[in-house]
């Protein structure tokens, strides 16, 4: 491949965290028969956050896009699968409900599903929405599946992600980085130095070297040193819409059977995490500290724990929100450095591999047009805005009035965009679509149903069916379901024959 005099021939990463290494990976894949280089810069004082360690199905996509062999990749990072998350105490004390990734039955003679079990519902048929769900079925059974296996059956559209170590993860990119051509530089940046057109033009270290790039990608996490220190782009504070602005994690060792699910349990003035890898689990306190002090949440979490800790608990502050320009001039900005969300949907590494799927759609030359920066941030807002709203809906819907924060999410203000989706879904269960949206109508339905969000009514067009039948239909759909689904191994089972990860060497003290 020939490059032109305005091509971009060098991208420089600074920030060697999961962000800073899948945007190695993904442009040294893409340009692997090319003259153009990636370098990427991380400081060995710098630790990662590490605490995005569970995913959404779309990280399955960019490894796959990578050539790397997914059987290796779990083993690598001590990975074990999820089919959604269990949220506890989030409509009301003692409820729970399943946010699972796939789709939801099948359409009848045309008709939309949920609008069929909605007009089933009404003809005083119980039956849970997630009876419907393989994902929840699979889960409630603590079952996984051979994919291939599964064609065929009610199995075939049930979508997967990973619980994986982000340490692990960082490494096993790094040596992949490493061997396709990526330049690992260890050396900690002091500044960016700029060009008269405010671009940055080179990067100066600690130790006095100076390092030069045509692009540059800030994976620097919250201290955002280029989009930020360098080019003062600006952020956007979304404290109003989701308060939550402190996380205390800490790991523990793993007890009882490895969940295939992520468990999001509500506490008085946030929710904790349980997220299960094969040899460890790990937790978290996602917090508002106008509720909650430190001390508190730490012993919130300690008290919610299963097993031994492993690790101190850690206090992690964050304000949420995004940064105004994800792409300004020549600078890219990924992960925390762009913006952040808390983790309740899992969607940290999603935004890092779907903002370089955005980049490498309009790619630029050495000159970054102004009308390519435009769309791309236009649709990057779009994305954050989209899991804004989506997260909102989570609080903003509860019914619990037991302490001052949940008292406070039932009064909260909310993004027009959410309450226009509010309203449209109360009148007869229709969702208002978007384009190449993350969160699919099985997303939306899982969680308004969750938290008692009933339709008034149906598509009356269903009166049209002979409802005998429309039921045969659906309860023949869920005891398929069961059936397959009890014929699958364990998630265990599972795990230990076919992607059985070593022990973790225990670090030195």
């Amino acid at each position: 491949m020939q490059v032109t005099q305005d091509a971009i021939k060098k991208f420089v990463i600074v920030g060697g965290g999961t962000a800073g290494w899948v945007a190695a990976a993904t442009l040294a894949n893409i340009f692997k028969t090319s003259d153009v280089s990636v370098e990427l810069v991380e400081s060995a004082d710098i630790g990662i956050i590490g605490v995005g360690e569970a995913t959404i199905p779309p990280l399955l996509d960019t490894i796959r896009s990578l050539g790397i062999d997914e059987a290796e990749f779990i083993k690598a990072t001590q990975a074990s699968f999820k089919w959604g998350i269990k949220f506890e105490n989030w409509q009301q004390k003692e409820h729970s409900y399943f946010h699972p990734f796939g789709g939801l039955g099948q359409d009848i003679d045309g008709h939309n599903f949920y609008q069929c079990w909605l007009k089933s519902k009404a003809e005083g048929d119980n039956t849970p929405l997630m009876a419907h769900s393989p994902e929840s079925v699979l889960s409630d059974h603590n079952r996984f599946f051979l994919p291939f296996n599964a064609m065929g059956t009610p199995l075939a559209g049930a979508r997967y992600a990973l619980h994986l170590d982000a340490e692990l993860v960082v490494r096993y990119l790094r040596d992949f980085c490493e061997n396709i051509g990526v330049k690992r530089t260890v050396g900690h940046v002091e500044t960016a130095l700029t060009n008269n057109n405010g671009f940055i033009e080179q990067l100066l270290l600690k130790d006095g070297q100076k390092i030069q790039g045509d692009f540059f990608i800030d994976c620097t996490g919250f201290k955002s040193l280029l989009i930020e220190d360098a080019l003062k782009t600006g952020y956007e504070d979304w404290s109003k819409y989701l308060p939550c602005n402190r996380a205390v994690t800490v790991q523990t060792k793993s007890v009882g059977q490895t969940t295939p699910y992520t468990i999001s349990r509500a506490q008085d003035a946030g929710w904790t995490w349980r997220i299960p890898l094969q040899h460890r689990t790990g937790n978290g306190y996602v917090f508002c500290e106008k509720y909650c002090s430190d001390e508190e949440a730490i012993r919130t979490l300690l008290d919610n724990i299963e097993g031994e800790p492993v690790t101190e608990p850690r206090i992690i502050p964050f304000v949420t929100g995004m940064r105004k320009k994800a792409w300004n001039k020549n600078c890219l900005a990924l992960g925390l450095a762009q913006g952040f969300v808390e983790p309740l949907e899992s969607t940290a590494i999603h935004l890092v591999s779907k903002t370089l799927a955005f980049f490498v759609r309009m790619f630029p030359d050495k000159n970054c047009d102004e009308v390519l920066i435009n769309e791309f941030n236009r649709r990057v807002r779009a994305d954050y805005e989209e899991i804004r709203d989506f997260l909102i809906l989570h609080y903003c819907t509860t019914q619990r009035n037991d302490t001052d924060f949940w008292r406070w999410c039932q009064q909260m203000d909310i993004p027009d965009s959410l309450q226009k989706r509010i309203d449209f879904f109360k009148k007869s269960g229709g969702l208002i679509p978007g384009v190449e949206e993350l969160f699919q109508p099985t997303s939306w339905y899982a969680v308004f149903d969750g938290m008692g969000i009933v339709p008034e009514n149906y598509n009356s067009t269903l009166d049209a069916l002979d409802y005998s039948k429309l039921k045969m239909s659906l309860d023949s759909g869920k005891k398929a379901l069961i059936d397959v689904v009890k014929k699958q191994p364990t998630h265990d089972e599972f795990l230990q024959k076919y992607c059985p990860a070593p022990m973790p060497v225990p670090k030195p003290k």
